[in-house]
């Protein structure tokens, strides 16, 4: 808490504010600096495991010099939480990333999560929320240069959009991805803030925000449940590693450091080496949400019923539990619908309580122990392994995709002939090891080990670019978050993937999350309104019916279409671009970028490659149209529309990926082609 600080020079007081609150900062860091933990542990393994908090809480309580530590200010006309009785004393708080305190606990700064500031997001002129004034902060390389009052309690001051915010919005990106906990808009907020327990699906057009709302959604939830979610885990999947390491640096902006990132294809590693490809009729089917049934057919096609007793020795005595006794132990383990593995483990438990119950009616006492020593036995372990033997779902896999037969037995009814032979190999293949895996193949691996044995589930996953994952995919993200809630953050006209998502209902049913709410972000607040208008002529084609963008910057942005004879004429306008500020793409089809990288080495003009970090000296890009889903630049030159189109195996995921790459201008688009352009584009 605050008192509101004396107006004779604004400026100068916040910029006093600030110093004072930075000063706090290191002292709380110092204060755990400081902290001996040598003998407040009781062994090695706890001091081990508090050294490491401690250094988490050293790194969370890092002051970033050019990260504003706070960006805005509330009044409030009364004391939250406080009854409103006239003449009482309001209260001043500063908005911030994270919570700061002086030597006394005070509050210098305010958690953005917090209660407390949730009218810095939400409060307007129509409902102020008890907010007499709100005050944002203009910042250059860390220090506070600028202010701005919205007095929303006051009739006589009419609404109007903030410069400030507008400024932040269009600031030019350099680098990774930043934070925009400044920046969220009220109806972004609402999904930031929504609870822990239920699993939300944001659809939002190329430069929405969906990416940030889900990670600050993120960090929302740590805030408010930390605890809960420090013991079951956190993970952030994106579509490729340039991506997440695009990402990267949001969370920890904001003092999150614990929480996982991996794409699709780290959670199946485990299963399989990936070193093979699948033509994509093959790919869509392995993708297919029907094999997961023709998995379970082949894992349970292994469980026999018993033709023969089992006879267990116990010193001069012999018990027997005869077939059908245990045949009946085995349907009620199927009926149960446990997963195989955990069946397998029960059963040599009821085959030996059965003993036990013979035991008991002959007059004997045996108790737990004896049951255990049954179990062991090696009668019942001979049976067991006859009548519910162990699966490794590998082998299993490789059964199903080289043995025909195998094949027509658990795909009947699920899979036509057509389909069974577009799946299997041509070539037979020795064993596992030597296997040439396909990344869908790792993912049917993945589902058959879940059959077997339950997989991990996390307190919390976020799932990014989520319309190009197939249902396969989606069940193996689901498996993450069984237990747990999910966010979904996609475009279903971004949709590059032959399996790319129909409808956000059906991939939420694949997810095992069919409960989830879908949200709708159709405010665009980094692509400029001359670029996006140009780029939603595909919405027709790609995804019909979808809201389009409406882009809410002031800044209608730079938009240029030029013919082009050759990559000379490419390379000027990468020139042209790169004397604005700020970083600049060049996309191309990924069959073009050799003959652009050759001809931008040519021109002395150095470049990097997709999730590289810019740099004052080297600030241009080259990226493959595969590449460039999730990644922004202030200026984008776009080579041949039409050869990115051609390089997609269908037109329709030609025209996707081209959307994509005409969203990633933040402040302007050059358009080179020397071939027609595709026929969507007209008009």
């Amino acid at each position: 808490m605050s008192t509101p600080l004396p107006t004779d020079d604004p400026l100068a007081r916040e910029r006093s504010h600030l110093a004072e609150s930075r000063a706090a900062l290191r002292a709380m860091r110092e204060d755990v600096e400081s902290l001996d933990i040598k003998d407040v542990t009781a062994n090695w393994v706890n001091a081990e495991v508090l050294a490491r908090q401690m250094e988490e809480r050293i790194k969370a309580l890092a002051d970033l010099s050019d990260t504003p530590l706070f960006f805005g200010r509330l009044d409030y006309l009364h004391a939250p939480g406080a009854e409103q009785a006239e003449g009482a004393e309001g209260e001043c708080f500063y908005i911030g990333r994270r919570h700061v305190h002086d030597h006394d606990g005070d509050p210098m700064v305010i958690d953005w999560r917090a209660p407390v500031s949730q009218p810095f997001y939400r409060a307007s002129k129509k409902d102020p929320m008890d907010v007499g004034l709100r005050r944002r902060f203009g910042y250059t390389r860390g220090d506070i240069t600028a202010y701005e009052d919205e007095h929303l309690s006051d009739p006589a001051e009419a609404a109007r959009t903030s410069k400030l915010l507008q400024q932040e919005i269009e600031r030019p990106r350099v680098g990774p991805m930043r934070d925009i906990v400044a920046t969220i808009q009220p109806e972004q907020d609402e999904i930031v803030r929504s609870g822990l327990g239920g699993t939300v699906c944001v659809q939002g057009g190329p430069g929405t925000g969906k990416t940030a709302v889900g990670l600050h959604r993120v960090a929302y939830l740590l805030y408010a449940h930390r605890e809960r979610l420090a013991r079951t885990g956190t993970l952030v999947i994106g579509p490729n590693r340039s991506f997440l390491h695009y990402i990267e640096q949001v969370l920890p902006a904001l003092g999150e450091l614990s929480v996982q990132q991996a794409t699709v294809d780290d959670l199946v590693a485990k299963s399989a080496e990936v070193r093979g490809t699948d033509e994509a009729p093959a790919a869509v089917l392995k993708g297919d949400a029907r094999m997961a049934q023709v998995l379970r057919r082949a894992v349970y096609s292994h469980v026999t019923m018993p033709t023969e007793p089992v006879m267990v020795v116990r010193g001069s005595r012999r018990w027997r539990v005869p077939a059908y006794e245990i045949e009946e132990i085995v349907r009620e383990l199927l009926d149960r619908g446990i997963r195989y593995g955990a069946a397998r483990e029960a059963l040599p438990q009821r085959i030996a309580h059965a003993v036990l119950v013979q035991m008991e009616r002959s007059g004997e006492a045996p108790d737990d122990r004896v049951q255990d020593a049954v179990a062991r036995n090696s009668a019942v372990k001979a049976a067991v392994k006859a009548i519910w033997p162990p699966i490794d779902p590998a082998k299993l896999v490789l059964r199903l995709l080289t043995d025909a037969e195998f094949l027509a037995a658990h795909a009947e009814g699920i899979l036509d002939e057509d389909e069974q032979k577009t799946i299997l190999w041509s070539k037979p293949v020795r064993s596992v090891k030597s296997a040439k895996w396909s990344a869908a193949d790792a993912v049917l691996i993945d589902e058959t080990t879940d059959i077997v044995e339950r997989t991990h589930s996390l307190g919390h996953v976020v799932l990014d670019e989520a319309q190009d994952l197939s249902p396969m995919q989606y069940r193996a993200v689901g498996r993450r978050c069984s237990t747990g809630s999910a966010t979904v953050l996609g475009d279903l006209a971004q949709g590059t993937t032959p399996w790319a998502t129909r409808s956000w209902d059906e991939a939420l049913a694949h997810l095992g999350k069919s409960d989830g709410v879908i949200e709708e972000l159709t405010a665009g607040f980094r692509v400029p309104t001359d670029v996006i208008t140009y780029a939603s002529r595909l919405l027709p084609h790609i995804a019909p019916g979808l809201t389009p963008v409406a882009s809410v910057r002031e800044n209608p942005g730079f938009f240029d279409l030029r013919e082009t004879s050759g990559t000379g004429e490419v390379v000027a306008a990468c020139e042209e671009l790169l004397r604005h500020e700020g970083s600049t793409g060049l996309i191309a089809a990924d069959a073009r970028v050799p003959e652009l990288a050759e001809a931008l080495t040519a021109a002395g003009i150095p470049y990097l490659a997709p999730g590289e970090e810019t740099t004052a000296e080297t600030r241009l890009t080259l990226v493959p149209a595969s590449l460039a889903k999730g990644l922004e630049y202030d200026y984008v030159v776009l080579d041949e529309p039409q050869a990115v189109v051609d390089g997609e195996p269908d037109e329709r995921t030609g025209l996707r990926r081209l959307y994509v790459a005409l969203t990633r201008a933040v402040s302007g688009l050059i358009v080179t082609h020397s071939a027609p352009l595709p026929a969507a584009l007209a008009g």
